[in-house]
């Protein structure tokens, strides 16, 4: 078993709860996120959960299941507590998230190029798509789209409306381009 077929498997969940200890001993800043809760009202899960369903919801891919794996690793250690509204914000946590996985690709034996590729989508998985970056590299939005719908659907389906309506705009300006 390695971290690719794990990824690559029809049911990408079942194959990473089956392998956990194996991913853990490879990967051990992913214990951070289990049962770190968000306390956030756009989420309804804690920040492991989150990412397993981010990971359901994507396509058969390494790249983008191994952006989705990492996208979120470095909430635990970006977030800031909001006393009025009571609850949590991760401000900076894509740049935390990148950091931190920049580190563990590193020390996964991949090369510069793929870490720089895959470092680049965790951070701006957050990030609006702009006409600009849709001109300068097409095949890299439509990467960076397909990570961003399945970290939005797996936010808490009460508070997906803006969410969704991003996607809506973004799908279309995507499809405008490829013609």
């Amino acid at each position: 078993m390695n971290l690719e077929s794990i990824l690559l498997a029809d049911d990408v969940v079942l194959s990473i709860n089956n392998n956990i200890d194996y991913l853990i001993e490879i990967i051990p800043e992913i214990k951070s996120m289990f049962n770190f809760p968000h306390n956030n009202p756009n989420h309804h899960l804690d920040v492991w959960n989150h990412t397993l369903l981010a990971l359901s919801l994507s396509k058969k891919d390494f790249d983008t299941r191994l952006c989705l794996l990492l996208h979120d690793i470095g909430k635990p250690y970006s977030y800031q507590e909001d006393e009025v509204r009571n609850c949590r914000h991760f401000r900076g946590h894509p740049k935390k998230s990148e950091e931190i996985s920049r580190v563990i690709l590193k020390r996964l034996g991949y090369n510069d190029d793929y870490i720089n590729y895959i470092c680049y989508l965790i951070l701006h998985h957050d990030d609006p798509i702009t006409d600009m970056q849709l001109n300068e590299n097409y095949e890299l939005c439509l990467k960076l789209f397909d990570i961003q719908t399945c970290d939005a659907l797996a936010h808490n389906p009460d508070r997906l409306e803006k969410r969704k309506e991003y996607l809506e705009k973004t799908k279309y300006k995507i499809l405008i381009r490829k013609k």
